[in-house]
């Protein structure tokens, strides 16, 4: 039986970042993953100023960013925004391209050596008030003082420790990737283009472009059903339903060639239930999840990561036990409290403000668009700052994109 204070199950992006934060800490530490790699998956593929300034506090952002894109240093730097085939601003760039994949194994590569680092599942839990046992694949035995779940979707040892998890909104969007580049073979004219439906009916958010070493990536981000006849018009023509979807596209990116596969993940929203319990805490979407198309979902892993980490983890460690009481203090912590419910709202609000076809949502799109353009036009004349010298993590930057 191996002794240690902390279990990380799960080495997502969650728990790597969570066993590199423990570990450099000198928490003893063990991080429970049946991959040694972590395999190709669609999460997500960039990180914006925001998520980067959270991720700062863990004292792993120049580890990750190293690794990155950053759309500000591609040609002029200025990401375009585009609807109806026509160019309405040009922001300076903020976007740090990383496939999650790469972004995870980074984040791993991190982690002392002194993390012990098992290769294996986790396939029982037992939880006390003191000290937790988990059981592994390998017929092995870990006993802890606190387990940190980090296992994403997976329900199996959640369904054993009684932990529900409540759909709140099934398939609430889907993310849809892939590369893309011009036919003419020359670079596009833009570093980064979002843009945006013309139609509600388009049940569409945005497509957003942006650059990942020499390639241009693409996420789609829409409000369909998995069944949707345009869904598999997009898996076996993807060009064709692209410009059936966008045709005014076409004026600014030109003729392009999809490259490499399509991928299309679904997002349902859901929440736990039943998760106050002694000796283990629950982060990223192991807790809940978000909307992909809302863009929150690192800043809500590195929050919940940061907190529980920098905040929590160091205070329950330095007394006996860890009762419900103090895995308590983590789940009730408002800044934690905060980003969860602004990823929950963003993600109904985006939804309604791309598909509701009532009066005021109309109104709303129209705003969008007429705030974020005199966002831009005060920074072009220095009414406020871009950098955000004198407001508060990146306020401009959020206003952006929340209008």
């Amino acid at each position: 039986m191996t002794d240690t204070d902390v279990v990380v199950i799960g080495a997502g992006l969650a728990g790597s970042t969570t066993a590199a934060i423990l570990g450099r800490a000198g928490i003893p530490t063990a991080l429970v993953d049946p991959h040694p790699v972590y395999p190709p998956d669609l999460r997500c593929e960039k990180l914006d100023r925001g998520q980067v300034a959270i991720l700062q506090k863990t004292g792993l952002a120049d580890i990750a960013l190293a690794a990155t894109t950053f759309d500000g240093a591609i040609r002029d730097g200025k990401a375009w925004i585009a609807r109806f085939g026509r160019v309405i601003d040009k922001r300076p760039g903020g976007q740090y391209g990383i496939l999650y994949d790469n972004l995870v194994n980074v984040m791993r590569s991190a982690i002392p050596p002194d993390v012990t680092n098992v290769v294996a599942k986790a396939v029982h839990i037992v939880t006390g008030d003191d000290r937790q046992q988990v059981s592994l694949s390998d017929g092995s035995t870990i006993s802890t003082r606190l387990v940190v779940l980090a296992n994403g979707l997976s329900v199996a040892l959640k369904d054993q420790l009684g932990i529900e998890r409540t759909v709140t909104s099934p398939c609430h969007s889907i993310t849809i990737a892939f590369d893309i580049k011009p036919r003419s073979g020359r670079a596009f004219d833009f570093a980064a283009l979002t843009y945006y439906p013309e139609r509600a009916s388009d049940r569409m958010a945005y497509l957003t472009l942006f650059p990942i070493g020499a390639s241009m990536r693409a996420n789609l981000m829409v409000y369909r059903t998995m069944d949707d006849p345009w869904l598999r018009e997009m898996r076996h023509n993807p060009e064709r339903a692209l410009f059936a979807l966008m045709p005014n596209l076409r004026r600014i990116i030109g003729d392009v060639e999809l490259v490499g596969p399509v991928k299309i993940r679904p997002a349902d929203l859901y929440v736990s239930q039943g998760h106050r319990q002694a000796g283990i805490a629950l982060v990223g979407d192991a807790f809940a999840s978000s909307c992909p198309a809302a863009g929150t979902g690192a800043g809500k892993v590195f929050t919940d990561v940061e907190r529980l980490c920098n905040v929590h983890i160091p205070n329950w460690l330095a007394s006996p036990g860890m009762a419900v009481n103090k895995i308590e203090q983590f789940y009730d912590d408002p800044v934690k409290r905060e980003y969860d419910e602004t990823s929950k709202s963003w993600a109904y609000r985006l939804r309604s403000m791309s598909i509701e076809e009532g009066i005021s949502w109309r109104i709303q799109r129209r705003l969008r668009f007429f705030v974020g353009a005199a966002i831009s036009a005060a920074c072009k004349i220095g009414v406020i700052s871009d950098g955000d010298q004198f407001v508060p993590e990146g306020w401009t930057q959020r206003l952006r994109d929340r209008t």
